[in-house]
């Protein structure tokens, strides 16, 4: 799994490549941690190439969902194909999130 954060016209843009199973969380939470702070700025998670999530993994989204709206910001899920959105919707996480 590969994540990458870069910050870009006053926003984070996450990136998810690979499968996030409970072992690549571990290492993904470390990249994704300073989201769980946004100081106001809006965080789009770019989830094209994301292939698999486990509960871990949206463990990690919510905590920066969280983050994001005790500063006022949105969290944008970008991408996410219908594997992925049916999880989503298993988990009630659909009515959490926006989806571009």
């Amino acid at each position: 799994m590969k994540t990458k954060i870069e910050e870009k016209d006053g926003k984070f843009f996450a990136t998810l490549i690979g499968e996030m199973d409970t072992v690549a969380a571990v290492e993904a939470e470390e990249v994704l941690k300073p989201l769980y702070t946004t100081g106001g700025k809006d965080v789009i998670i770019d989830c094209t190439s994301l292939e698999y999530i486990a509960s871990s993994g949206l463990r990690i989204l919510l905590s920066i969902l969280k983050g994001a709206k005790s500063s006022g910001s949105k969290v944008v899920m970008r991408g996410v194909n219908d594997d992925i959105k049916s999880v989503f919707k298993l988990t009630g996480f659909i009515s959490l999130f926006e989806f571009e």
